[in-house]
């Protein structure tokens, strides 16, 4: 500061020093030529003395300058390149990460938003293009992630579903899941491809194919898993993979089935035009809410039920009987002709609801991705044919509701990969009893586990090329084959079963710890068979992962898939999965 006080223009002018060391502000000196000069507040003459006399050392006249009102106000702004690329490059994420349309940054509110947190008020956003191209490149750079990801590990479940947008596009979304070597369960898309063809099995069949070919797995997918549909079904049949139906689909469909013929949809169909006459008035549900408030509840709208939304008759019932107060109050004070449910419809509800609650926490746990679900199939089935059991004090409609559901649930269960859902449960330590299944079942289980290895042991068949390989001569051969054979097969059987015994007599893993932290602790003593967890573990239980991907954000979700381009679709909702920070499965469930 001391320096500042004592020259002029970055120190080439400096004030002249009276014999008593004081400055005189009236008098300067070059520092060049040493020559004397009146100062009088403005360094005009100042700057004309070292252009005429010292150019060399006059660079540029703008740092001598008072700065502008302009150069002020921007100054700390988000002019300079690198801050505006890192704006532009959150944008890009943000976009990406929210499948938000690419116009967004023609939106003056935007503009305005960062302008206000950053104090600039010159800043423009970027150009479409410029976002667009930003997100192509920024897509490239994430699958060649993925490919390498994918490069590294031996298999890889997909699963597949269809969706047709608020623009009557057909959208084919795509989902790969594989434990990777560090034995975390991942998950992400594939693609989101725009389909023209009508869904037939052959068009379906080669779509995956196709999917497979692209991403270089081809020679790895395992298992395949879709829901029910025909198209589908038969579109497996016609490729190399096992097919997992989505179990999820399998369960809610039986809700759907004994809920339609037990007797109980009378109940529903009142309850339903109880809901109807809120849903669609206004006025009713301001109605509602201030009934709310005067019984000390919290102010929330009634639920519909859709047939094609799982859990929703379960969330309907248990809104509106925890609602039934307010309900009744409203109805009377409009004096409505529609009748409120009486104590005995209510109570058939409540113990409905207490049947659907089990239905749907097996849902939603299996329809996880971040954590094992193939090996949780079956002990979640044995759960809810248990909880169907009639008992002696259930009432009549109610015996036939779970008599209903168990039956149907039991003939989609046939309907499903019992093989490999079986292969996955004895493979998952924390099921490994295999309590599941009935114990006539349990030993063929284990027997199919020694065949696989014995598989892996096979020597590949030589090549045809091989050509200087020398003959054996026959007695050699003969000596050879009697003396090794047998006593080579022994040991090899003897090796996988003891293998298999020792997995066995291990301590059973507890529910909440992660069977895929336990697979990897122990990877190196049980080698193959480690590895056949890993390949019959990865596979998902449902297909929920593939149709979240269009399931961004609860209920405005349809709100951006309007917004989202047919040519720009894929690239969002692949960087929207790949791009998310999520937590790396560890392989519990919950």
């Amino acid at each position: 500061m001391e320096k500042n006080r004592e020259s002029l223009l970055n120190g080439q002018f400096k004030f002249k020093i009276l014999p008593d060391g004081a400055l005189d502000k009236t008098k300067v000196t070059c520092i060049y030529c040493k020559g004397e000069f009146n100062y009088h507040r403005s360094n005009s003459s100042l700057l004309y003395h070292l252009k005429a006399k010292h150019p060399g050392v006059l660079k540029s006249d703008s740092g001598s300058r008072q700065t502008t009102l302009e150069q002020y106000r921007t100054r700390g702004g988000v002019n300079s390149e690198q801050t505006n690329k890192r704006i532009t490059d959150a944008i890009t994420c943000w976009i990406a990460t929210n499948c938000r349309p690419v116009n967004i940054v023609e939106d003056a509110g935007l503009c305005e938003v960062i302008k206000a947190a950053t104090g600039d008020t010159t800043y423009k956003l970027p150009a479409r293009k410029t976002i667009m191209s930003r997100v192509e490149e920024l897509y490239d750079n994430k699958r060649t992630e993925k490919l390498e990801a994918l490069g590294k590990v031996p298999y890889v479940s997909l699963t597949g579903d269809h969706w047709t947008s608020f623009g009557n596009d057909n959208y084919l979304g795509v989902t790969a899941h594989f434990i990777d070597n560090d034995w975390c369960l991942q998950s992400f898309a594939l693609t989101v491809s725009k389909t023209t063809e009508r869904h037939y099995a052959e068009a379906c069949a080669q779509h995956f194919e196709d999917i497979a070919q692209d991403w270089g797995i081809e020679n790895k997918v395992t298992t395949l898993g879709t829901d029910s549909a025909r198209n589908m079904v038969a579109a497996v049949r016609q490729l190399p993979y096992e097919h997992l139906p989505c179990t999820a689909h399998a369960i809610q469909r039986s809700i759907c089935v004994s809920l339609s013929d037990s007797g109980i949809d009378a109940v529903l169909a009142k309850c339903r035009k109880l809901v109807g006459h809120f849903k669609h008035s206004p006025s009713n549900t301001r109605e509602l809410n201030a009934q709310q408030v005067a019984h000390h509840q919290k102010e929330e709208p009634l639920i519909q039920d859709v047939p094609t939304r799982w859990n929703s008759t379960l969330a309907m019932i248990q809104r509106v009987l925890q609602n039934r107060e307010p309900i009744g109050a409203t109805l009377r004070e409009q004096h409505s002709k529609l009748s409120m449910l009486t104590d005995q419809e209510c109570a058939k509800l409540q113990r409905l609801s207490e049947l659907l609650e089990p239905c749907r926490y097996v849902t939603e746990i299996l329809g996880g991705e971040h954590y094992i679900s193939c090996s949780v199939v079956l002990p979640a089935f044995c759960h809810l044919f248990r909880v169907m059991e009639p008992s002696e004090d259930d009432p009549v409609h109610i015996v036939k509701w779970k008599k209903l559901f168990s039956e149907d649930l039991a003939k989609r269960k046939e309907n499903s990969n019992l093989a490999w859902l079986k292969l996955a449960t004895a493979l998952d330590p924390r099921f490994k009893d295999l309590k599941c299944l009935p114990k006539t079942e349990r030993g063929d289980v284990w027997n199919s586990i020694a065949d696989l290895l014995k598989e892996k042991e096979k020597p590949k068949a030589p090549s045809p090329e091989t050509t200087d390989v020398p003959d054996v001569p026959a007695k050699k051969a003969k000596v050879f084959l009697l003396s090794s054979s047998d006593s080579d097969a022994d040991e090899e059987e003897e090796t996988n079963l003891s293998l298999i015994n020792r997995y066995r007599s291990e301590t059973k893993l507890e529910m909440d710890a992660c069977p895929l932290q336990w697979w990897l602790n122990r990877k190196g003593s049980y080698g193959k068979l480690a590895l056949l967890a890993r390949k019959y573990l990865s596979s998902p239980a449902t297909t929920v992962p593939c149709e979240r991907l269009f399931s961004l954000s609860g209920h405005v979700v349809q709100k951006k898939r309007a917004s989202l381009s047919s040519a720009n679709v894929e690239r969002l909702v692949c960087l929207s999965s790949w791009l998310k920070v999520k937590d790396k499965g560890k392989g519990q469930v919950g």
